[in-house]
């Protein structure tokens, strides 16, 4: 309901249960009632969802393995659409997790990491190579790596940025610091995405106002960014044209 009021129509929700089924949480249980939500969200609202089955990349892979054991009952039909890394970022290099990601691979999951909000450009490059990825969370750290920079703007990689977030955790002091704007001009695919709402302090609507307001995006850069955040899911092709081309209208009359 509250990403709907936002006007979101497709999410790829991330979440992680690794901290509640140490404490006894069934897998299955907490699974199965997102999907129901996610189910009530399509019949009210009209909004696809998918999961992201995140690892907490403080804990070790071993770890990690067993919440991907425990998620391959939901693979096949496609519940479950990929695999991620949230949690501290810090110390936890891409490369703890080379195997399970190698895993999901195999099992056709579509892969993507936390890399370069709190962690250096190092590890947007091992996400690339050691992981797999297909999109970058953040990847704020990628601009101090022209190099890096020029390989992900080639392959159009998409940067899901969550502004709120760089700005609590202090990877910028003021939103008029944002790189989003240098990411746009040097031609990256950015999103802009809210990251734990509930404890950034911002849904989707919140992060796209606050950067909007404090780097003076226009609607031509809005439009842009809602481009870049449906070339860069994981839709299937048809869904993805019926959603451009709504973009394209909307854009259209923005612009007169």
């Amino acid at each position: 309901d509250r990403a709907a009021a936002d006007g979101v129509v497709h999410a790829e929700l991330f979440y992680n249960l690794q901290g509640n089924t140490g404490r006894g949480l069934p897998f299955a249980l907490a699974t199965d009632g997102l999907l129901a939500g996610i189910a009530e969200g399509a019949r009210r609202h009209g909004m696809t969802a998918r999961l992201i089955l995140c690892f907490l990349r403080h804990l070790d892979e071993a770890d990690a393995f067993a919440t991907f054991r425990a998620a391959e009952p939901w693979f096949a039909d496609g519940s479950i659409v990929g695999v991620g890394l949230d949690s501290s970022e810090r110390g936890n290099p891409p490369e703890k997790f080379t195997r399970v990601f190698a895993a999901a691979g195999a099992a056709g999951l579509r892969r993507v990491a936390h890399a370069g909000e709190e962690g250096p450009a190092d590890y947007v490059r091992a996400a690339l190579d050691l992981l797999g990825v297909e999109r970058i969370d953040h990847g704020n750290a990628c601009l101090a790596d022209p190099a890096l920079v020029a390989r992900i703007a080639a392959a159009n990689i998409a940067l899901t940025v969550c502004p709120l977030s760089n700005l609590r955790l202090r990877v910028i002091d003021d939103m008029r610091d944002h790189p989003l704007r240098r990411m746009l001009d040097a031609g990256l695919r950015a999103t802009v995405n809210a990251d734990d709402p509930a404890y950034f302090g911002g849904y989707l609507l919140d992060n796209v106002m606050a950067v909007a307001e404090a780097l003076g995006l226009g609607a031509a850069d809005l439009a842009r960014l809602a481009r870049n955040s449906i070339e860069g899911s994981f839709l299937p092709d048809g869904a993805k044209a019926c959603h451009l081309a709504r973009i394209a209208e909307v854009a259209a009359e923005a612009t007169g």
